[in-house]
């Protein structure tokens, strides 16, 4: 697998696990910006 496969599928799960969160409210708003942060690292 190549780096920019590996990185969509990592983005995918990413959003997946971000709006699974959001929906059942798990994650506050200090988690949020440091898992989008980890998601914006991770596109580079």
């Amino acid at each position: 697998m190549n780096r920019t496969m590996t990185s969509l599928l990592a983005l995918g799960l990413g959003v997946a696990a971000y709006q699974f969160a959001q929906r059942n409210g798990l994650m506050n708003n200090r988690a949020m910006k440091k898992m989008r942060r980890r998601v914006a690292k991770a596109i580079r």
